[in-house]
């Protein structure tokens, strides 16, 4: 059997930072509410001449490099995103451009915070189908754009960035362990995604209108994130065949710190190392998964072919997860 794993990861920020203080300047809040509230101490801001798919190509450079592959090598390219402002070109094939591409297969996801865990699950189904041998799968927002800066209840959570990952084929099956024959199955480098969503509660995070803004419903997605969740991730540990306490790392949305901690303790995975990436940079939607489990790898904190838990909610109220190994 065919199936597929996560070769290398990248991930890119601008360099513009915003500090609580300098929210805090804009609105009536402070360093120690935002901090107690949420987590973050600071996230970066994309100008006005860095749009989604510049953010998105220097992410999706970075991991090509790192995989040992040029741009030339990739045949589907996948954005999660949902701050493209234009329909068409669509980001995906604006990144294509971007890193020079000659005919890649280019497509646009739009499930929010749960994005990218939806893009990879596409890639893994694209390359176990024979449709794509190596997929570039990237997760970009630029929030600050749609942020309404007089709401001190959201302006004080969103970030931009942009997160990428190479997804290639990878045989699954049974493989020598020692010289006399002696065999072990293959653990697959990406495992079955559990997903879904609760359309009746999806209007509890929005981006409409023109300009389109960001609001949402916080103590309604606070309360789903926390109770409905993290019995869905652990049967999407069972899906991939890994015990919580197994798990080398956590890597959930990063939306607010007061969501993740407490979801990893209720899951059980009392040794796993837990992304707080949302400390440094803030909510940025789709990009927040691949930027923090790429950060992890950087630093040396997981290895490859440790068990990581991903798992994306949030906008539409939708989710998705898998548990993948370490690149």
């Amino acid at each position: 059997m065919t199936g597929s794993r996560i070769t290398a990861l990248g991930h890119y920020q601008p360099a513009t930072v915003l500090t609580n203080e300098d929210i805090a300047a804009l609105v009536d809040t402070s360093d120690e509410w935002i901090r107690t509230r949420v987590g973050i101490e600071k996230r970066h801001r994309a100008g006005d001449d860095e749009p989604v798919d510049e953010l998105a190509a220097h992410a999706g450079a970075k991991a090509i490099a790192a995989a040992g592959l040029t741009p030339q090598d990739i045949g589907l390219v996948l954005v999660a995103t949902s701050t493209a402002i234009d329909r068409s070109p669509n980001m995906a094939a604006r990144v294509a451009a971007r890193l020079g591409m000659e005919s890649p297969a280019v497509m646009d996801l739009n499930v929010v915070c749960a994005g990218f865990t939806h893009a990879l699950a596409t890639a893994d189904h694209a390359v176990r189908a024979g449709a794509a041998e190596r997929v570039l799968v990237i997760g970009a927002d630029k929030m600050t754009a749609i942020t309404d800066w007089t709401d001190r209840t959201t302006c004080v959570l969103m970030g931009d960035g942009a997160g990428a990952a190479v997804v290639e084929a990878d045989p699954v099956g049974f493989e020598p362990v020692n010289a006399r024959g002696g065999e072990q199955e293959r653990t697959p480098g990406i495992g079955p995604v559990l997903w879904g969503s609760v359309p009746s509660m999806g209007n509890a995070v929005r981006i409409e209108g023109t300009p389109p803004r960001f609001a949402q419903e916080g103590q309604s997605v606070y309360r789903w994130a926390t109770t409905q969740l993290p019995p869905i991730a652990r049967k999407v540990c069972e899906r991939g065949g890994v015990r919580p306490d197994e798990l080398a790392a956590v890597v959930l949305h990063q939306a607010n710190l007061r969501i993740i901690e407490p979801f990893a303790q209720k899951i059980g995975a009392v040794n796993a190392v837990i992304a707080r990436d949302v400390i440094e940079s803030g909510n940025t939607s789709a990009a927040s998964i691949p930027m923090a489990l790429a950060k992890l790898v950087e630093r040396g904190e997981i290895s490859t072919g440790d068990p990581v838990l991903l798992f994306g909610f949030g906008g539409n109220l939708s989710y998705a997860g898998q548990i993948i190994r370490c690149p």
